[in-house]
């Protein structure tokens, strides 16, 4: 979504990923992480991604961020059931009214929710030419539940806390982790934390995303075989998209990632060569307090690092 306002202060602004089961706030200045801490929530706070009591995570929230001395100015991400992406194909039309008129009258048939009930915003992602080799558009859509991202919003200020952009998670996660490079494939990137978050990228460009119903069960186990079904089932509908390039890896990141015999599961049932990231791609670990989990703070580190102009 990449919602934003501009100037978050000299101090840098706080990726705030909220987790489920716990929140991860980093700060990035200058190229360095500045600072990052993370903290468990109580149960009940949140559902599924969304926020439940907002009360008590504002409690919460304002708490943290005075015992750490966080910045007030905050980028929020979201992973639920409450959004839809998609890729469309338009008429090559370049920025301004006539791309914001084609794009919401296209996501009016792509998206299955009224636009009247949902925060719209897209990002153009290349142009290229159909079949009959007409100029063509590609834009990434994104429609979130207004409802939704209201409840996050009050939740947020009721800390005293200023959001200054609203990002997916998916978007942050590649952002974190992409690296450059000529290779043109496509990189599933799946985040095992309380909501498996999957998404599909070629370099930069988040192109398909969607949370996963395969989560851990109360030991922290992950069942491979159904994650790598999920997977094979993502991939499939991300092929049917236009434009789309092969996908040769996936990388696995979050704080179940290290499940033991996961990367030899994912490998066995899909064919494809499963990594684990680093969890804070080329950041070090330099400013992260004794005992954090670094794979606590990869969405977090791609929010604070912000949507590109």
């Amino acid at each position: 979504m990449a919602k934003s306002r501009s100037n978050s202060g000299p101090h840098g602004s706080v990726g705030l990923d909220l987790d489920g089961d716990f929140l991860s706030a980093v700060t990035v200045a200058d190229g360095r992480i500045q600072s990052a801490v993370s903290s468990d929530l109580p149960q009940g706070v949140m559902h599924d991604g969304e926020v439940v009591d907002s009360d008590t995570l504002g409690t919460v929230l304002k708490e943290i961020f005075r015992a750490a001395s966080l910045p007030r100015d905050v980028r929020l991400g979201v992973a639920n059931q409450q959004i839809v992406v998609r890729q469309l194909e338009l008429p090559r039309i370049e920025e301004g009214k006539d791309l914001d008129a084609a794009v919401r009258f296209q996501a009016a048939e792509a998206i299955a929710m009224p636009l009247g009930e949902v925060v719209l915003d897209y990002h153009r992602v290349g142009d290229g030419v159909d079949a009959d080799g007409n100029p063509r558009t590609n834009v990434i859509v994104v429609a979130a539940r207004e409802s939704m991202i209201e409840r996050l919003v009050e939740a947020v200020r009721s800390a005293g806390l200023r959001p200054v952009g609203i990002d997916l998670n998916a978007f942050a996660l590649v952002r974190a982790l992409a690296f450059g490079g000529n290779d043109d494939s496509a990189r599933v990137y799946c985040h095992l934390g309380a909501i498996t978050n999957l998404a599909i990228a070629v370099g930069p460009n988040c192109l398909f995303t969607r949370p996963l119903t395969t989560r851990a069960d109360d030991a922290g186990t992950i069942d491979g075989f159904a994650l790598a079904e999920e997977i094979r089932l993502s991939i499939d509908f991300y092929l049917a998209q236009p434009e789309t390039r092969p996908v040769r890896e996936v990388v696995l990141s979050g704080p179940r990632a290290s499940t033991d015999g996961l990367v030899e599961q994912l490998a066995s049932a899909t064919g494809l060569e499963i990594v684990a990231a680093e969890p804070l791609g080329a950041y070090d670990r330099a400013a992260l307090p004794a005992g954090e989990d670094p794979r606590r703070h990869t969405v977090a580190l791609g929010l604070s690092l912000g949507a590109p102009a």
